[in-house]
Formats: C-alpha cells, structure tokens, sequence
C-alpha cells in the first residue's frame, strides 16, 4: 500500500517549481491532492490531469497566498471535497530582493503577506479540518540562517518568521500529535531561479556541492515529512541546501 493511501493533502502555489513537484508526488505516494494557484489557471490544471492519469485524485483551486479569504475559503473547498486535511503544506512564497534603505513599502506589505501571514492563515484554518496525528509542512528557506549577500534581509527576514513560528507551533500541536516542520532549501532549478541564470555561478561559489537542487529533491523531504516514518520528527528546520549554509 502507499504511504500516503487515505490520506488528503492541501498544497498551496503548486502550478509550478517546487510546489508542482509536491503535489504529484504526494499524489504518487497515493494522498488526494488540492492544489491552489495565483495566476496560472492552465498549469494549475495541468498538474491535476497529471495526476489524474496517474490514477490519483486533484483538485486545482484558485487562491492568491495574499488574500486572506481567498486562503481559508480554499481550505474550506478543500475539506469539503475530501472530507478531512491530513497534510498541508505551505509552498507559496514571493521572493523579495531590494536594499532596504528604498525597499518600497507595498512589496515589504505583499513578502510579509504571502510568505508569513498566508501561512499562518492556512495553518489556522486547516486545523479546523485535521485529524490528530497531522502534517504540516512550511517551505521555507537556507536564507533564514545565511544571507550571503547584501539586498536580501526582507527576504531573510520572512523566512526567519516562519522557522520561528515552526517551533513555536511544535509545541501548541504536540498534545494532538500533528508535527510541524519548515523545509529550508538552497538554490533550486526552477523557472524563478534557473540553474542557467544570470545569478547562477555566484550561487554556486557559495555551495559545496557545484549544483542546484531539483524541485524532485525537496518533494521527497516533502512527502517523507508528511509520511508515516517521520511521526517523531517536529519542530525542525531542515536544510536541503547542497552545502550553501555549510
């Protein structure tokens, strides 16, 4: 049997990249997967059917992280379609890059939107619909404990929120055994970050492995985390980062 068989998971920002990658794998592992989307209808659609023909079971929900009610109502959509949330993952996320003596206050207001309050928001939410022994699963990043260059301290500072909130969450969900991890990753080869990119061989002078991540890579912490041999992993900070904060 799947690790996952019987299992319903809410995935947020999974059109594409990493989130993407969660989603059909989790799929794989045999979860029923709802994934939420900004922008990209299509692609959004587009993991579904894969996962269809897989033989699994999707569902493509319409959620900008930013909206705190668009956020909770896909929750709500969620639950309802499967009866229960087993396992959310938090992926979606803006990277915020920008020198802080002119960092424009509307996009300090959408980082802190997306990558913290979203997450806090669909943790709440979702614990409405989750049984005790639960996942949830943040998508953070190395940058909460290294910045190597300057431009980045929104950013780090985001990604610092959700490592803190990770621990402190351990603990408040602990007496219903729902774990509680933040997935931190390195560079990751994806469309918002290509391998090939301009900004790629200063990345991989500050890596001791010479290469980016694949988005495959952090889907299977992912769905290890979110599986039954990780009930006694919680309140962690896992870094995926090929060596960055080494």
């Amino acid at each position: 049997m799947a690790p996952l068989s019987g299992k319903s998971a809410l995935v947020t920002g999974a059109s594409r990249g990493i989130g993407a990658a969660i989603a059909k794998r989790l799929a794989k592992d045999g979860a029923n997967v709802a994934l939420t989307y900004s922008s990209s209808p299509e692609r959004a659609r587009q993991v579904a059917e894969e996962i269809a023909k897989e033989g699994g079971r999707a569902l493509a929900i319409q959620a900008d992280a930013a909206d705190q009610a668009a956020v909770r109502a896909a929750v709500q959509q969620t639950a309802k379609e499967f009866g229960s949330i087993d396992i959310l993952v938090n992926n979606a996320g803006v990277l915020a890059l920008g020198p802080i003596a002119d960092f424009p206050a509307d996009e300090f207001e959408r980082a802190l939107a997306v990558n913290v309050r979203s997450v806090f928001t669909a943790i709440q939410e979702t614990l409405r619909h989750m049984p005790d022994g639960g996942r949830i699963i943040t998508i953070g990043s190395v940058n909460s404990e290294r910045m190597p260059f300057p431009g980045g301290a929104v950013y780090a500072l985001t990604k610092g929120a959700v490592a803190s909130f990770t621990k402190g969450l351990a603990r408040d969900l602990g007496e219903r055994k729902i774990t509680v991890n933040n997935i931190q990753p390195g560079p990751v080869d994806t469309e918002a970050n290509p391998a090939s990119g301009a900004f790629a061989e200063t990345m991989l002078g500050l890596m001791a492995l010479k290469r980016y991540g694949h988005a495959d890579e952090i889907a299977a912490m992912a769905a290890y985390l979110a599986g039954p041999e990780a009930g006694y992993i919680t309140g962690a900070s896992l870094l995926i980062d090929g060596g960055f904060a080494a």
